[in-house]
């Protein structure tokens, strides 16, 4: 790492101070943060939901609101102050040298302009670029991040791309105009392994190339352990911890970073028990504890605690925020978890829950004037599966795989193309909608993005009541608010932010309230689309544990939909490796990850990042070559002969049944 000078310090935040005004009181966001970003330098900022780091971030891009935020401090960016600038010259800088990878694409992303349109407006303003070479570079952008048919779909909006791909285009706007400084808040949430790897090796090969500083803010402790030269530590509004990544890592020096490791499930270790988690939830920043802001969740909190303590040098290098560095350092302090010991899951005896036979669904194609030309979309082709009560079935494939529409069609959200849903023994495709109706209340679904699928115009407690009213199940409105107070509770919020819209929530929490909507009917099977993904660690090992004990206590059975394939790992007991609408592979869990037959399940394990430093620096990039297909015409053969490293001719003629190749394991591939 480069010596840090004066000249390579791109970024310097000092005695950085947020607070909100709000009718509860002064919400204080962030207090006393300070930290520098040199050039060509990945500095990574972690910490749970609602700790401080996206507003960090908003401050120093001057996107605060301006009627409720104050801030105070100073933010130096290439030597200019920036809260000294007037709105003009911070426009200036705000796009062209900072850009900004917001959290949740679709509520960054216009819905009525193009995603064309929104990618070449920074080209046109900061760059001045004629609209035939902003259209080019555009067209390039969407190529350099993975989405296929990128002039054609220049001109679509963004409820025609998928969650995956819709975050591909904003950081597309992100890289436009190769600013010096990038701030991703969670760039990777809602991508595949495969797309994530290639997105970051791209961004850091820019930083290095360029000399562009990223501070990349996200949960994901693989991704950090990967790719960030810094780490720096949040919780409840101040830095806890900082340091260089390995010393954070492997020699963490404050209670809450080595709770945070030991949460996270990971791909190179066996499935264990239970995942350790952090117990309780983080403090109301209107109403702070005084002392150690970790103090009333510290297993070792002691006397002394009751007083704040101070950043302190740590034996690594790094700094700490604790009374009890110098113990940890000794080894005399170290993490025993909260996990307890649990039993491996077993699917229960008997029939399937839900069975799906050959399933199909195609969409036409539109163009500008909304004829098709009877082109089609094959988005899900011949997937068949069956899914036993109390089971948990992990669907993991790349973005735009499929995985989200056999969600729909199984909430009958889509009307499939052709094939067979049964669910308890029901034709759902032939059910009346008064039996459709009951159906749905044994259905739940917890969606990907939870903003889009939150009512703005529903207080939390009225979205998580509201199928409590709609089937009745609560005698009267003090049964119902009660109820409410439990679900929330279950699923780590305080009750109190019931009164809350989602709008005044931070995106982990805005999750959290969509779980327990879909909790609320006590169903006996769940959609989970993508349901820990916007989840800090913690509080994901929190879910993953209340999902698993619910379904121990209830019987209930999950399709669990993920790109997180340590998640997957954990939580399921068969895995459906899908591409390109199409099922790869089939196979128990613990079989497909020791060893995996398709080449396409080997792709995206290899592509998957381990959180430890070193495993990870000493890998070379597993990027997975070729070109990605179109949709609307498929390649023939194999859908994945274009990227496979094994494809031949016969693999572009045939198209692979999917044949039992072990017991229980299922590929379809004709070189297994």
């Amino acid at each position: 790492m480069r010596p840090q000078t004066a000249s390579a310090c791109l970024l310097d935040v000092a005695d950085l101070h947020v607070h909100f005004e709000t009718s509860r009181g002064i919400v204080r966001a962030v207090e006393g943060l300070s930290f520098q970003v040199r050039r060509g330098e990945v500095v990574a900022i972690v910490g749970e939901s609602g700790s401080g780091k996206s507003v960090s971030a908003l401050a120093v891009m001057r996107l605060l609101p301006r009627l409720t935020g104050r801030t105070r401090g100073r933010i130096l960016f290439d030597g200019k102050s920036l809260l000294d600038l007037d709105d003009e010259a911070m426009r200036q800088i705000r796009g062209r040298d900072i850009s900004m990878i917001f959290q949740e694409p679709m509520t960054s992303l216009n819905p009525l302009l193009t995603v064309g349109l929104q990618i070449t407006e920074p080209l046109t303003i900061h760059l001045g670029m004629s609209d035939e070479a902003a259209r080019a570079r555009a067209v390039e952008l969407l190529q350099l991040v993975g989405i296929p048919d990128a002039e054609s779909r220049l001109d679509q909006y963004p409820h025609q791309f998928s969650g995956g791909m819709r975050q591909r285009v904003m950081i597309a706007i992100g890289l436009a105009c190769n600013p010096k400084l990038i701030i991703a808040d969670e760039p990777t949430t809602a991508l595949d392994v495969t797309i994530q790897a290639q997105i970051l090796e791209l961004m850091k090969e820019l930083s290095r190339k360029l000399d562009i500083a990223l501070i990349v803010i996200t949960h994901n402790l693989g991704v950090v352990a990967r790719y960030a030269d810094r780490v720096i530590v949040m919780y409840a509004a101040r830095m806890v911890e900082e340091g260089a990544a390995e010393a954070v890592f492997h020699r963490p020096r404050h209670p809450y970073s080595m709770g945070l490791l030991h949460s996270v499930p990971r791909l190179d270790h066996p499935r264990g028990a239970r995942l350790e988690t952090i117990e309780g939830l983080v403090p109301n920043l209107a109403n702070a504890p005084p002392g150690c802001r970790f103090g009333p969740r510290c297993p070792f909190r002691i006397e002394a605690c009751a007083e704040e303590p101070e950043l302190l040098p740590t034996d690594t290098g790094a700094q700490a925020r604790c009374h009890r560095v110098a113990e940890i350092a000794e080894g005399r302090i170290t993490w025993a978890g909260s996990g307890v010991a649990g039993t491996a899951q077993t699917a229960r005896d008997g029939g399937a829950l839900l069975s799906v036979r050959h399933l199909t669904k195609h969409f036409p194609v539109r163009g500008r004037f909304g004829s098709s030309g009877g082109r089609v979309v094959r988005a899900v082709e011949d997937v068949s599966f069956d899914i036993a009560p109390g089971e948990t079935l992990g669907l993991v494939g790349e973005s735009g795989c499929g995985k989200t529409t056999v969600g729909r069609l199984i909430l009958r959200l889509e009307q499939p193309t052709g094939g067979e849903i049964s669910f308890a023994g029901a034709d759902m495709l032939t059910a009346s909608a008064a039996e459709l109706q009951a159906i749905r209340r044994k259905i739940q679904v917890i969606f990907q993005d939870p903003y889009s699928s939150l009512n703005p115009r529903m207080t939390v407690g009225q979205i998580v009541g509201e199928p409590l009213h709609v089937y009745k199940l609560s005698p009267d409105a003090k049964a119902a608010q009660a109820r409410v107070a439990e679900l929330l509770s279950q699923v780590g919020l305080r009750p109190e932010l019931g009164e809350r819209y989602p709008h005044q929530l931070s995106g982990g929490q805005r999750q959290r309230v969509g779980i327990a909507r879909a909790l609320a009917l006590e169903p006996s099977f769940i959609v989970c689309d993508e349901a820990v993904s916007a989840l800090d660690v913690s509080i994901q090992g929190q879910i993953i544990n209340l999902l698993e004990d619910l379904q121990r206590r209830l019987g209930l059975a999950y399709l669990f939909i993920a790109h997180d394939l340590a998640v997957v790992r954990h939580i399921s007991m068969r895995v459906v490796v899908m591409y390109f609408g199409r099922v790869m592979e089939v196979a128990d869990r613990d079989a497909i990850y020791a060893d995996a037959l398709h080449p396409y399940t080997k792709v995206l394990l290899d592509a998957a990042p381990v959180p430890d430093p070193t495993i990870e620096k000493a890998r070379a990039p597993r990027l997975i070559q070729g070109e990605l297909p179109s949709h609307a015409a498929p390649p023939t053969g194999c859908v994945f002969n274009t990227r496979c490293p094994m494809a031949s001719a016969e693999c572009r003629a045939t198209v692979p049944p999917l044949e039992e190749k072990r017991p229980g394991h299922f590929a379809a591939c004709i070189k297994v």
